[in-house]
């Protein structure tokens, strides 16, 4: 967006005006006493104020000189007195008036000299008079008379003074007053160049609903730098004319954290909505009190600027109650928390700039004169890549870069790319300073390590090295410092990340070994080759595009005590037996070449010990050492021949055993731990069987069995009574399975696919010992039988076991008629294709969606219904052609 573009509001709000005041008045009445006294305080006060003279009035209508000096005046007062409605040309002036409040927010303060409101509103006494001799004159119906009468009741509407008797000079300084602090009230400087703040304007305006009489608090929150007070700058120039008061507290979090910090913008936000200079303050909660009754019947704007606690907002504006109606407070934020606490639920987002509107901005900056001057698109890219939508960064550089030469700029990034900008990185820094220190460390983590991983990978890793992580990624949303994309990744703006990097690069500039955490290639090859940890180091995480030695000193982890996060990724390692130290909570190593790694002779806190694809032969010490292990990965370890027992390992929850070629058996205390939620056997070829299991297990709740040799499932399979998802893909040696499979209640996902010797799926068997026994799928949505040799699929026609599928594929398998599935009532999936014996498909339920059955050659019969099908594919069914369905089929879809 370019500068043209921001709010009509905002221009009109910042436009130079020729006069401050336009005085509207029925010369008669008022012009040589009152007028004469109000006009002489004006000037006296240092207020340019139009005045006109009757005298020189020609004719009915208002002279184009008159129309310009309304046009630009600031506010115009109009002097209500007895015979005002007797001149056309005062009406006529109304009329004017009240179209540029409207077009162009000028501020209206109307006087009622000796007249009562109700009298205009009314069109009563006087005025009913004059109105009614106009209508003579001009017309009973008369478009000129009905507007001035509309004009009339709009003007005394608004809120004004009335005077009936007493001293005229009190109420003049009155008057004087008000109007003095209204233009003393400067518009706001919101920004040089106000690219796209226009759009973010509007999105705010509307949540404000500035003609609705509640009494309303909305945020605005972004992170440091976006432009939120730049947007709260512009809304407050937009509308501060329509308010009896307004106050705009800038720097709430620095001023508050001084010496009395809150009295003091207690004070001010009394001084500048009452034009009391001299109000005294002596503590906050005499300040509240002071707040509470002084403003809770005037309509105030107040905007709250950078607030980051929630004590300031109780000192400011602690309740809607404390203001009057039709009251605005705008808070601006980094901490959308400080917002939800205050019950505050209508907050805009201020979003980064896109790229044309950043690309404008650093033009304005960089390029004034609209010259680029030999610097390369690309060049201006990189930069704009660099500041990725945030204003303060463009606003910061481009000004550095205006003149500068190619060479210039490019080193320019050269230095930007080593280390952050001061001033641009001190900003966003306000943020991480404000954190508790669980949060830091979440923060930093983020930064250095994981910025881009799914959420609960990042959840699992640093809960497991002591940090309470959801409710610190969570601060860290509500403070702008990361996002979650997708719902699921974790992401963090560029700039702050390098902020981020930096605190840790300035805990020791010159020495890696005593930062706390270790990503980048050359310091992790001099601190691990060079042996110069120490115990400031907490995390080790690399991770290479591609692969590179990395020489690891036997002593390397001898001295980082503190040790509690290692990832190491694509490196390729060189050098002798090492000895991690026990502290370590997370260690993936995938490809580790060493035969073992050693730990000293006393209880690990391991919670994750990852070295799938890895040489190892031994864990470097027995299981039973690694009782906190929670996540265990040896998947494609081919020296593993037998799982170990893992009654030592009583939190285990996940069980990667993947691509383990040579493991025969699983050890039977797989049946008996409660807390394993997850066994993954998938192509464990050797595999031939499944432990019984005898007893109940509520724990297990994903099952892989995938590419296993196994020929069968054992009955106690039902015990599993917790499973949600079993994988028996491409058993190619699976013929049975139990009936007892009815009684998993949990199941969700059941695959079968490939399971070439599989001939039959079981009916449903009741238990005549236990009539009582729940059996089915109540909660099973998918069931894959692809590719399977499944020669009938009676096991559909039960009519209650499968009451929540909605997908059931049954590709390439042997069977000759499909059974009505009617009673599957969420089925929205069907595949049936290739089932070359299939001959023909009864009644299908109406939710269906989707029906793959191509290539069934034998198929010549279809339910009428399959015109429904949103999906249907019933290519290369030569029965189907012979009877003609495929002709009608198309004539009734067209």
């Amino acid at each position: 967006m370019s500068a043209s573009s921001s709010s009509s509001s905002s221009s009109s709000s910042e436009a130079k005006w020729r006069f401050d005041v336009f005085l509207s008045f029925r010369g008669e009445d008022v012009r040589r006493g009152f007028l004469a006294d109000l006009h002489g305080a004006l000037v006296h006060g240092g207020i340019n104020a139009y005045i006109d003279s009757e005298d020189l009035r020609p004719g009915d209508e208002i002279s184009p000189a008159l129309t310009k000096a309304i046009e630009d005046s600031r506010i115009a007062v109009l002097v209500f007195s007895e015979n005002y409605a007797s001149s056309r040309w005062c009406l006529d002036e109304l009329v004017k008036v009240m179209e540029c409040k409207r077009l162009k927010g000028q501020l209206v303060l109307p006087v009622f000299y000796r007249v009562e409101p109700r009298e205009i509103r009314g069109q009563r006494e006087s005025y009913g008079r004059a109105l009614a001799r106009h209508e003579e004159k001009l017309g009973k119906d008369s478009e000129r008379v009905k507007k001035w009468r509309e004009t009339l009741i709009e003007a005394a509407n608004l809120s004004g003074w009335h005077y009936d008797h007493g001293d005229d000079t009190k109420f003049i300084e009155s008057i004087v007053k008000e109007i003095s602090t209204t233009v003393g009230r400067v518009p706001l400087s919101v920004a040089k160049h106000p690219v796209g703040v226009g759009c973010r304007v509007e999105k705010v305006m509307s949540l404000l609903s500035t003609g609705s009489d509640d009494v309303r608090m909305i945020g605005i929150w972004g992170t440091g730098g976006i432009g939120k007070t730049t947007v709260a700058k512009d809304v407050y120039n937009s509308i501060a004319s329509q308010f009896d008061g307004c106050s705009f507290l800038p720097n709430v979090r620095e001023t508050s954290s001084k010496p009395d910090g809150l009295v003091h913008l207690q004070k001010t936000l009394l001084s500048e909505i009452l034009w009391k200079e001299n109000l005294v303050v002596f503590s906050v909660d005499g300040g509240v009190n002071l707040i509470r009754d002084r403003l809770c019947s005037r309509k105030i704007l107040l905007v709250l600027d950078d607030v980051d606690h929630g004590n300031q907002l109780n000192a400011l504006a602690g309740e809607c109650e404390w203001f009057g109606e039709g009251s605005r407070i705008i808070i601006t934020t980094r901490d959308k928390h400080v917002l939800t606490a205050h019950g505050i639920d209508q907050v805009y987002e201020v979003k980064a700039l896109d790229q044309g509107e950043a690309f404008e901005l650093l033009r304005s900056y960089a390029f004034p004169g609209n010259q680029t001057k030999g610097i390369s698109r690309d060049l201006i890219d990189n930069i704009l890549g660099y500041a990725n939508g945030l204003p303060l960064v463009i606003v910061v550089l481009g000004p550095f870069l205006c003149g500068r030469s190619k060479g210039e700029w490019e080193s320019t990034l050269e230095k930007l790319a080593e280390s952050p900008n001061k001033d641009i990185n001190s900003v966003l820094k306000i943020s991480f300073d404000a954190l508790e220190d669980n949060e830091k460390d979440i923060f930093l983590d983020i930064a250095c390590f994981f910025k881009g991983r799914k959420r609960h990978y990042v959840t699992g890793v640093l809960d497991s090295c002591g940090l309470k992580t959801l409710i610190g990624i969570q601060t860290l949303i509500e403070r702008s410092l990361v996002t979650i994309e997708d719902d699921r990744s974790v992401q963090m703006h560029d700039l702050i990340q390098l902020m981020g990097q930096d605190i840790i690069k300035q805990e020791c500039p010159n020495d890696p070994g005593k930062r706390s955490r270790l990503w980048c290639y050359d310091d992790v090859f001099e601190v691990l080759s060079g042996d110069t940890g120490t115990n400031a180091v907490k995390g080790i995480v690399l991770q290479l595009p591609t692969q590179k030695e990395l020489d690891i000193s036997p002593s390397a982890f001898t001295h980082m005590r503190r040790l509690k996060l290692l990832i190491l990724l694509n490196a390729q390692i060189s050098g002798g037996s090492i000895c991690l130290p026990n502290d370590l909570r997370w260690l993936e190593w995938p490809g580790c070449p060493l035969s073992t790694l050693k730990f000293s002779a006393v209880p690990k806190k391991l919670i994750c010990f990852d070295v799938h694809d890895s040489r190892m032969k031994e864990f470097g010490g027995n299981l039973k050492d690694f009782q906190n292990i929670k996540f265990l990965n040896v998947s494609e370890c081919q020296w593993l021949v037998c799982m170990h027992d893992l009654d030592c390992t009583p939190y285990l929850e996940e069980l990667h055993l993947h691509g383990c070629q040579n493991l025969e058996r699983v050890h039977q205390s797989i049946a008996f731990h409660s807390k394993l939620r997850l066994l993954n056997l998938r192509k464990c070829s050797k595999l031939h069987s499944f432990v019984d299991i005898p007893d109940k297990n509520k724990g297990l709740r994903g099952l892989i069995l995938y590419g296993t040799s196994i020929k069968e499932l054992p009955a106690s399979i039902e015990n599993l009574v917790s499973l949600g998802g079993m994988d028996l893909r491409y058993c190619k040696n699976l013929a049975i399975l139990p009936s007892s499979i009815y009684r998993l209640q949990n199941l969700t996902i059941l695959r079968l696919r490939g399971c070439s010797k599989l001939t039959k799926f079981p009916k449903e068997e009741e238990d005549s010992s236990d009539p009582h026994t729940k059996t089915g799928f109540p909660m099973l949505e998918e069931l894959d039988l692809n590719f399977c040799c499944l020669s009938e699929v009676d096991f559909l026609e039960n009519l209650s076991c499968f009451p929540r599928l909605r997908s059931l594929q049954l590709m390439r398998n042997n069977f000759t008629t499909l059974p009505s599935c009617r009673h599957l009532y969420n089925l929205l999936k069907l595949n049936v294709s290739g089932c070359q014996q299939l001959r023909e498909i009864l009644k299908i339920p109406w939710k269906l969606r989707e029906l793959q059955a191509a290539s069934c050659k034998s198929l010549s019969k279809v339910p009428s219904n399959i015109c429904d099908v949103d999906n249907t594919q019933l290519s290369s069914c030569p029965e189907l052609i012979r009877n003609g369905f495929i002709t009608d089929y198309f004539v009734k879809l067209e």
